[in-house]
């Protein structure tokens, strides 16, 4: 969800691949369209800088960019770098994080800042593989941190980049549930060579999947490939594979956690085990769902038999 803030012309770019395109008939469009329509997101603005948008990617994850953008601009104004997030317990990450939901990613954020102050004097690595090897980031992250805050050239496949490739060039309604070495395969042979337009084909493909070519509502008549995508010239098959998960929430686990994070989130000093039994009436549920937060590292158990988030 994010475009290049501060492209390095030093950077190492990959190999173009053996199958690469070049310069496909669907980048320039794609681009200009981006460079008409990209929404002002601060992530997106040269002052947001490589932790600015690795910030951004792990907030962005299964969450929307309306709930992601006040909770980003206050966790930047508390930590403006990886060192001043590592100084603190990651159970402030977790109070940080708030309402964004599957709160483990605030851990791992928390993790690769440690990381970064460790091992890279605080400042986010330009390399691909020293991002690849930071606690908590995996091929999508390190991909969209060194595509969008350096400028290098690596695919980069988000849901939104994978359901555009699906209809604009495989013909299909959905792309399957988890990524396939055929998708990965199609990325690559869809990567401008020039690494500077590589990382706005990323950013702008993304767009382009998150606004006009959506999962429930896409909007033909404003896409700027519609001429050429293959889905539509099949007149909109159906999707005849796998069902497609659903997103539910209401009465499960992830809900009871929810309710006992934010008890926790709420208090400076350890809660009483009183205070956890009171959000939710199922207590095998509710234990459950404790438990789970404690083998998750988001919530500490003390001897007297109080929770508290972690201090380490």
């Amino acid at each position: 969800m994010t475009a290049p803030t501060k492209p390095s012309p030093d950077s190492p770019a990959d190999a173009p691949s053996d199958t690469s395109l070049g310069e496909s008939p669907l980048h320039g469009a794609v681009i200009d369209w981006f460079d008409d329509n990209a929404r002002d997101l601060p992530w997106r603005r040269p002052e947001a800088g490589p932790w600015g948008v690795m910030v951004s990617e792990f907030m962005l994850q299964q969450t929307p960019v309306n709930r992601v953008l006040p909770v980003y601009e206050q966790w930047l104004a508390r930590w403006p770098r990886p060192a001043d997030l590592a100084k603190d317990a990651p159970g402030e990450a977790v109070r940080a994080w708030g309402r964004l939901g599957y709160p483990r990613r605030a851990l791992r954020l928390h993790g690769a800042a440690v990381a970064i102050a460790e091992r890279h004097g605080g400042d986010v690595p330009t390399d691909h593989a020293q991002l690849l090897a930071l606690p908590g980031i995996g091929e999508y992250t390190a991909a969209a941190v060194a595509s969008f805050a350096y400028g290098q050239r690596h695919p980069v496949l988000d849901t939104n980049v994978r359901r555009v490739f699906a209809r604009a060039v495989t013909g299909v309604q959905y792309p399957p549930n988890a990524t396939t070495a055929a998708e990965r395969k199609l990325a690559r042979t869809l990567l401008p060579d020039d690494e500077r337009t590589a990382a706005r084909w990323a950013a702008a493909s993304m767009e382009l999947g998150a606004l006009v070519c959506t999962a429930k509502n896409e909007s033909c008549h404003r896409c700027p490939i519609a001429a050429q995508c293959a889905w539509r010239l099949a007149g909109k098959p159906e999707h005849d594979g796998p069902p497609r998960r659903g997103q539910t929430y209401a009465g499960t686990d992830r809900q009871v956690r929810g309710k006992l994070l934010a008890v926790l989130r709420e208090a400076h000093s350890p809660v009483p085990q009183a205070a956890l039994d009171r959000v939710w009436h199922e207590p095998v549920q509710r234990a459950r769902a404790l438990d789970g937060l404690v083998a998750d590292g988001l919530v500490e158990p003390l001897p007297d038999g109080t929770y508290r988030l972690p201090l380490t």
